[in-house]
């Protein structure tokens, strides 16, 4: 039962992050994608505005955080696999595990386009 409680909790606190939900609301859909990309969209989330409207500055600050802590932490877990080098984030097997967990994140998303967005 510790090990589940563990898990649970585990999962909890990587899903407590908005970048880390949205950036696997994003990976999702296709189990890949660009940093570039996932900067651009997460950032227009957290700002609500177009994706056309976000200044470098908001966009660099989504940029360090992921690059420092959300990735990094999603990967310890086996959730996510990154290249910084190239720029490529992929989901892993772990990923599996939260799904369930992600799906009812989703549905309470104060971001509309997120809870419209392609069932997971």
């Amino acid at each position: 039962m510790t090990t589940s409680a563990t898990r649970m909790e585990a999962a909890c606190s990587l899903l407590a992050e908005s970048k880390r939900r949205y950036l696997l609301y994003l990976l999702a859909e296709d189990g890949e994608e660009n940093i570039e990309d996932l900067i651009t969209q997460i950032t227009a989330w957290e700002h609500e505005l177009p994706v056309d409207a976000i200044e470098k500055e908001a966009r660099q600050r989504v940029y360090v955080t992921l690059v420092h802590n959300h990735l990094p932490r999603l990967a310890d877990y086996d959730i996510v696999e990154y290249d910084l080098r190239s720029g490529d984030i992929v989901l892993a097997e772990g990923f599996e595990d939260i799904k369930p967990l992600l799906k009812q994140f989703k549905q309470t998303e104060d971001v509309p386009e997120i809870r419209k967005r392609p069932v997971l």
